[in-house]
């Protein structure tokens, strides 16, 4: 369900006669009214706030869910009523976009429903696992425990996707750069060359004249390469949204990836851990929550797996025996579930997992940073210097010439 709340900008009385002004988010111009007489404002004025033409709305990122849920914890647990924690959130928040948002739930809450139900018209920033859980603790009456429980949960996730995010990210970078370098070295650099090669009156080095055609074929067929990568990502980023079996194909490949692979590993045994850890704290059935673990996971084999250990748990497995079956998950991890399923402490033994995990991927991504900075050094060298040494050999061999 899309978002409809508008900003608007009002003028009008307070209640000893002063003139205000100011600005108020609502679904449309009478919610807006009536908020502000409720306020005890008497509307004089009101319009819809003019939209920027150089600005760009700001989108709403997961941390900012993160963030949110974290501020609502604290204002239940000081004693803030949910209504009015809201108001103060939604109002003191930084991103119209998340602020609008929050108005909305606002409004929901005020309408009549539950907390749980405002959030699962949204299901794009919140997903059925928190929408499960804020149920549960508004029918155990404990919202403010099972906030703090998704707030947390939230704000480990989140730091996981950064590290991940780093650890791909640094690699991918420096390639394009390579890459737009070497191009801007064909298409501008090698020409000029070319041209002071050619009162040379002798043949080039092979090496120079494979440089000189690649950077011929670069000039004039420059469009069609842009074309063609233009091409591939968009075929790959389609079949990676439409196609199951490309996904699940995808994510076996890249835990084969040496350095990447392992990393990525950790990552999914840690969020399968922590997720299945905090729902498990809140006192959902462990075959339920399994169903939302298996999509939590973050890599299709991973939750391939869950599900198969759903299935042998709701038959009557032990989780640890299901764990082994599936033969993914390290012998560490599957003597942490049977320590905690035998001491009747599972989510606390899950939780040290995710923990031991998290703190693994952390390292694992400082390592591999300082692994990859001295080897896309000699990449960039051997790349660029390869054109230099190219564009220079006919100068150095000029004396032969001569």
């Amino acid at each position: 369900m899309a978002d409809t709340t508008t900003i608007f900008l009002w003028e009008g009385l307070n209640k000893r006669g002063a003139r205000v002004k100011g600005e108020t988010s609502a679904d449309s111009e009478i919610a807006a009214r009536a908020e502000l007489r409720r306020n005890g404002v008497n509307v004089l004025k009101i319009r819809k706030k003019p939209k920027s033409l150089f600005s760009t709305k700001k989108k709403i990122k997961p941390v900012d869910i993160a963030y949110f849920l974290r501020q609502m914890t604290t204002m239940l647990s000081s004693g803030v009523p949910l209504v009015q924690a809201f108001d103060i959130v939604g109002r003191g928040h930084e991103n119209p976009a998340m602020a609008a948002l929050i108005m909305t739930l606002k409004a929901d809450v005020e309408g009549g429903e539950t907390f749980a139900a405002a959030l699962a018209k949204h299901p794009r920033h919140f997903d059925e696992l928190v929408v499960n859980l804020v149920e549960a603790g508004e029918q155990s009456g404990t919202l403010e425990t099972l906030l703090d429980k998704i707030a947390t949960y939230k704000e480990k996730t989140e730091s996981l996707k950064g590290k991940i995010k780093k650890a791909m990210f640094y690699p991918a970078a420096v390639v394009v750069v390579a890459i737009v370098v070497t191009a801007i070295l064909l298409i501008f650099v090698v020409p000029q060359f070319e041209s002071l090669f050619v009162g040379f009156g002798a043949d080039l080095p092979a090496f120079t004249r494979m440089v000189v055609n690649l950077s011929n074929f670069v000039q004039s067929s420059w469009w069609a390469i842009l074309g063609v990568i233009l091409l591939i990502i968009f075929l790959f980023t389609q079949a990676h949204r439409r196609s199951p079996r490309f996904r699940r194909t995808l994510d076996i490949m890249i835990l084969k990836i040496p350095a990447i692979g392992p990393i990525l590993r950790k990552a999914a045994i840690a969020r399968f851990a922590r997720t299945l850890s905090t729902m498990f704290a809140a006192g959902v059935p462990l075959v339920d929550a399994l169903r939302s673990v298996a999509g939590a996971t973050g890599n299709a084999l991973y939750g391939e797996a869950t599900e198969r250990m759903r299935e042998e748990t709701a038959a009557g497995a032990q989780l640890q025996w299901s764990m082994r079956n599936v033969g993914i998950f390290p012998n560490m991890v599957v003597q942490m579930v049977a320590i905690g399923e035998e001491s009747g402490s599972l989510d606390a033994m899950l939780a040290k997992v995710a923990d031991f995990y998290e703190e693994e991927v952390d390292n694992a991504v400082d390592s591999l940073s300082s692994l990859l900075e001295p080897l896309i050094m000699v990449i960039l060298g051997v790349l660029i210097g390869g054109l230099v040494i190219a564009m220079y050999l006919p100068i150095f061999m000029l004396g032969q010439v001569i």
